[in-house]
């Protein structure tokens, strides 16, 4: 139960934060932390996703932008909760600068401020049509040269990259980029969202036949509209396709499909994009403003280069690509890797009267569904959470509330549980010879995800085809080289193979920087992805936040936008806010913006 001294201590203390903000004093800012406290911000006064860490960094951010931000108020939340556990005191917080209003929130220790995050969610002058700004649909009176609204439809529709040119262009029609255009729309920002599949939602459905959302529907609504109420809890691809394809027409998006964008330049002097995309066979030249790469961070296949590639006479895929089982009873099947894909892949291969051998090179996090939702997820994402008040929008502002440098800490305990839990689970697959990892410091599949994309597999019953043998293992050797017939470990083993599944991940996005752009460009942006906390594939220095993801990057114009449906829900809102800012002409000083330390 809160005591009442607790909530006035916080009270206190947020309005001394208050007074110093408005006040531009950043000396009295900083003492309103603690020496080791944190200031995440979410483009509200960093135009920047940044964390700051410590009195100093709280110090120099403030004395760079509260000039130019004039905060003009702070205040708890009058219709949220404070409340206290463990030390820590906690409330929800308002807030509102000279172009912009937000949300915050805030976690009070020792009568200090330990965590702090701030969030712009509206541009003054700029707010969204929503609620008592929905627009009014029926135009009533009388008017001889009325257009209906299909007819303004069709209108813009052809206008936009022919007569007027898109403000933005968003290369990738997936969840990122059908999110982030439907955020844009909803602002007044001149998009377009070009995408080579032929309809919106085929990045799901060309996937294998097997594949399902891992994560459950209370975390993977969109923007503006949630999934129904009777939404599966793990929705197949091709649901999620269809969902996509209605979403993107329903919103109203400028969705170019059959497209592919074949280069990009910056213009320095004109200040905007040079972009030739290929148009259903119609080559079409576009000039925005501002450039995001929606491509998905999954979205560039890694095909590992690997002797008698051009030799072997059997097929070879990459996860990407792998059309499902139908085609392999019967067959000899090689798959590389043991992953979220391999495992899924493996499974549905074994469904199909396959003969299927997963080679694991080095170990892989394991965590059963219903463990992860239940200990991990339940007090956030489900339908008690809901119950309890907390719906996706309010659990995605207390998950981006906790700063990354202390965020595994929070995660260490919950995966400790599941070991206990699911600790003859655990000692099975390692009979089977499964090489198990709970990450490089027991903090499991979020900071995994977090820090390198990769490295990890959601239980949904592969593993039990592992522990019995009806999927093949062969761990602890990497590939040698691939004969006519077969696959030949480095320990010697030869695995014959009628098929070859490469299911080894993704590159860094900036890859596609790169192709696009040139190879100067993606190098001058660095690495996409990870926080540089020097752990298995995220090499430091640390840097507090995702590499160069919804945020400005060192070339000016070039922004990335993905991420799985959570991130692309709920950071699309910043990157949209950020893009309205710059066509509206609102100055945004970013702080923070520094050289990549990692070209790829």
């Amino acid at each position: 139960m809160l005591d009442n001294s607790e909530n006035l201590a916080l009270a206190a203390l947020v309005a001394e934060l208050e007074r110093a903000l408005v006040a531009h004093d950043a000396e009295a800012v900083a003492e309103c932390f603690l020496e080791t406290g944190f200031w995440r911000d979410l483009a509200a006064f960093t135009w920047n996703i940044k964390t700051c860490e410590g009195k100093g960094q709280i110090g120099d951010m403030a004395a760079a932008q509260l000039a130019a931000i004039a905060p003009q108020a702070l205040a708890l939340d009058p219709g949220e909760l404070v409340t206290a556990a463990d030390g820590v005191t906690e409330g929800w917080l308002t807030f509102e600068t000279a172009t912009g209003r937000g949300t915050g929130h805030i976690r009070m220790k020792d009568g200090k401020v330990w965590t702090l995050l701030t969030a712009l969610h509206e541009l003054k002058g700029h707010e969204e049509p929503r609620r008592l700004r929905r627009p009014m649909g029926a135009e009533h009176g009388h008017d001889a040269n009325r257009k209906t609204w299909k007819e303004k439809r069709e209108d813009e529709a052809k206008r936009l990259g022919t007569e007027e040119q898109p403000y933005v262009l968003i290369i990738g029609g997936g969840q990122g980029g059908i999110a982030l255009g439907a955020r844009l729309r909803q602002l007044g920002v001149p998009t377009i969202i070009v995408e080579k599949n032929e309809r919106p939602g085929d990045s799901w459905r060309r996937r294998y036949k097997s594949l399902c959302l891992h994560d459950p529907v209370w975390y993977d609504h969109l923007p503006y509209i949630p999934f129904p109420d009777n939404w599966p809890v793990f929705a197949p691809k091709d649901k999620i396709g269809d969902w996509l394809e209605m979403y993107t027409k329903v919103m109203e998006l400028n969705y170019w499909s059959s497209t592919t964008a074949k280069s990009a330049t910056w213009d320095e002097a004109a200040q905007e994009w040079t972009v030739v995309v290929d148009r259903d066979g119609e080559e079409i030249t576009l000039h925005p403003k501002q450039l995001v790469l929606a491509t998905g961070m999954s979205g560039k296949a890694n095909v590992p280069v690997i002797p008698g590639q051009d030799i072997f006479k059997g097929e070879q895929q990459h996860s990407s690509q792998h059309p499902g089982p139908d085609a392999y009873r019967g067959k000899k099947v090689v798959v590389i890797g043991s992953n979220n894909s391999a495992h899924d892949i493996c499974a549905a291969l074994w469904e199909g009267g396959a003969d299927v051998t997963m080679v694991q090179r080095s170990s892989t996090h394991i965590v059963k569904s219903d463990s992860l939702m239940e200990v991990c997820l339940s007090g956030l994402y489900s339908e008690q959470a809901v119950a309890n008040g907390i719906d996706h929008e309010k659990a995605d502002m207390i998950f981006a509330s906790v700063p990354y440098r202390i965020m595994a800490d929070f995660h260490v305990p919950q995966y400790e549980e599941i070991q206990r839990r699911d600790a003859d689970f655990y000692a099975a697959l390692e009979k089977a010879g499964f090489m198990l990892d709970f990450g490089d410091d027991g903090s499991g599949l979020f900071m995994k995800y977090l820090r390198r994309g990769s490295g990890y597999y959601i239980d949904v019953g592969a593993c039990d085809l592992v522990i019995d043998g009806s999927i093949k293992l062969k761990s602890g050797s990497d590939v040698s080289h691939l004969t006519e017939r077969s696959v030949v470990l480095q320990d010697g083993t030869e695995l014959p193979a009628d098929l070859v599944v490469y299911a080894t991940g993704y590159g860094s996005m900036n890859g596609w920087a790169a192709d696009l752009i040139s190879p100067e460009v993606a190098d001058k942006v660095g690495k996409c992805w990870g926080l540089g906390s020097d752990t298995t594939k995220d090499p430091g220095p640390w840097e507090g936040e995702q590499r160069n993801m919804w945020k400005p990057t060192m070339q000016e114009g070039l922004w990335f936008h993905g991420g799985n449906l959570h991130q692309s829900r709920h950071y699309s809102r910043y990157l949209s806010l950020q893009l309205k800012a710059r066509q509206a002409g609102i100055p945004t000083p970013v702080w923070g913006l520094t050289p990549p330390h990692h070209l790829k």
